[in-house]
């Protein structure tokens, strides 16, 4: 979780998209404390294997729906943020079992629930043998 001087925080919630087992295999930063106008980095790591190279930040401000901010994976360098801003936002991606990803210049309205997910690659447009 993080937070913020007066009641003001970001929430980096520990869980991940369940592919297999009891998903404790993926882990992430649980709270932060930050100040408005500062920026907050929540760190996400793995034990799966290396093929789980791809990780996804997702983002639950209250009253709304959860939302893919964006995907990064370590065979492309340029992440996809979608609608969103990399004035706002930041992602790294420096191998296979680690990433993060970061909030700049905090603002109340940045308020909620932050968290990583990992899958593995797959081509489901592959010829079939």
């Amino acid at each position: 979780m993080l937070h913020l001087k007066e009641d003001f925080r970001l929430r980096a919630v520990i869980s991940s998209v369940k592919l297999a087992g009891d998903g404790s295999d993926v882990t992430q930063t649980s709270m932060i404390w930050k100040k408005q106008d500062e920026e907050a980095t929540i760190n996400c790591n793995h034990t799966k294997d290396y093929t789980y190279s791809q990780m996804y930040w997702y983002r639950q401000l209250p009253g709304e729906t959860m939302k893919l901010v964006v995907f990064t994976s370590t065979a492309k360098p340029d992440h996809d943020f979608g609608n969103f801003s990399r004035e706002k936002f930041a992602a790294t991606k420096p191998d296979a079992y680690t990433g993060t990803f970061t909030v700049k210049d905090l603002e109340p309205t940045d308020k909620g629930l932050y968290f990583c997910a990992v899958s593995k690659h797959s081509d489901t447009d592959a010829p079939s043998s």
